[in-house]
């Protein structure tokens, strides 16, 4: 289960951005996880309550936005259904995946003294 490797890193993460602005504390923690980025939500959570509690996020719940996929002409810019032909429909340009893959850590309540 690869949810845990990736709390791990988030962890990493909160601690870095802690050190860099002289934090005491976290208080919140949201990320954004694409439909298409191979993450399962349910799975992240849970790993998240198993793994925080002996780290700098103990007191820090999490939030996460799930993101659908979205794709779109790149030469028009047309949106293109999810399941349809990844061709446009009005100028037969490529699809391009604008969203719905991306693992971002997006927000960090902190207490800064």
């Amino acid at each position: 289960m690869h949810e845990y490797s990736i709390v791990g890193a988030l962890v990493e993460q909160v601690e870095e951005q802690m050190r860099a602005r002289g934090a005491v504390a976290v208080h919140a923690v949201s990320v954004r996880i694409g439909e298409l980025s191979g993450v399962d939500c349910e799975l992240l959570a849970g790993a998240y309550e198993i793994f925080r509690p002996a780290t700098v996020c103990a007191s820090a719940p999490l939030t996460i936005e799930q993101v659908p996929a979205r794709y779109e002409c790149r030469q028009c810019g047309h949106p293109i259904a999810l399941g349809a032909l990844l061709r446009c429909p009005q100028c037969g340009g490529a699809a391009e995946l604008t969203q719905g893959d991306e693992i971002l850590l997006t927000r960090i309540e902190m207490e800064v003294n």
